[in-house]
């Protein structure tokens, strides 16, 4: 390796996430975050730090493969639930939010959470396409979610196009969803759930995780971590 190490590209290939780097680094995440873009120059024991840990991960790749991943979403669907419901409770009957809408508030809840509190709210995984990032669970869970009651699907109009839309059949569980996360939803709702699904779908296409990943790749959540202003939701400071 030189001095002009890309540990991000290392990162990457060895499947690390920021997290864990910056944990055998002995650095904070905003740190590595700045070594990363340049914005902090690599010291000389931190260069050798990472040429011994991608080194040593190179010598045991073939027998640990199955530890390498490690930004992998911590599904949690029952939470996931319980979001989708007070989404609807809040904003649900507002004539633009349909199928579209609902996949870019769960993203944004999602991603807006884990940039400022490096935990996964629901961990859904969310795909790169042309109309933005798409929950795989979505359609799955809520077919169960029909299919016992709790949820009801209506089909409507919005303009010129045909709208799939859900009405809750059960109250949110507020005792499953904390503050911070509460905050988090009611932040995303007051920015974004009056756009229609093309607003929000532009909107979407701006963010850097979007941006960053191939058409049908799953959306890195540390992505999130390279945000610019307006979507950052979360102030960052350089370290020396």
């Amino acid at each position: 390796m030189n001095n002009s190490i890309n540990i991000k590209e290392l990162r990457h290939q060895f499947g690390m996430s920021q997290e864990e780097l910056a944990r055998r680094l002995n650095l904070s995440r905003p740190t590595l975050i700045s070594l990363e873009k340049g914005t902090r120059p690599l010291k000389l024991d931190e260069k050798q730090k990472i040429q011994e840990i991608f080194g040593l991960i190179q010598n045991q790749k073939s027998e640990e493969k199955s530890d390498m991943r490690i930004d992998i979403p911590q599904k949690k669907l029952d939470k996931f639930k319980q979001v989708l419901l007070y989404i609807l409770e809040k904003v649900g009957g507002k004539p633009n939010i349909g199928l579209t809408v609902l996949y870019k508030l769960l993203y944004f809840i999602d991603f807006d959470y884990y940039e400022k509190y490096e935990e996964q709210l629901m961990g859904l995984t969310y795909i790169k396409n042309h109309h933005g990032p798409t929950p795989k669970e979505f359609i799955k869970v809520v077919e169960e979610m029909k299919r016992i009651g709790e949820l009801e699907e209506v089909k409507s109009q919005y303009f010129k196009y045909e709208q799939r839309k859900y009405l809750p059949r059960i109250a949110t569980d507020l005792s499953k969803l904390n503050g911070r996360e509460i905050e988090i939803i009611n932040s995303v709702l007051g920015r974004l759930s009056d756009k229609s699904a093309k607003e929000l779908s532009d909107y979407s296409h701006g963010d850097v995780p979007w941006m960053t990943h191939e058409e049908g790749e799953e959306i890195s959540y540390e992505s999130v971590f390279y945000r610019n202003d307006p979507y950052s939701v979360r102030q960052y400071e350089d370290e020396i």
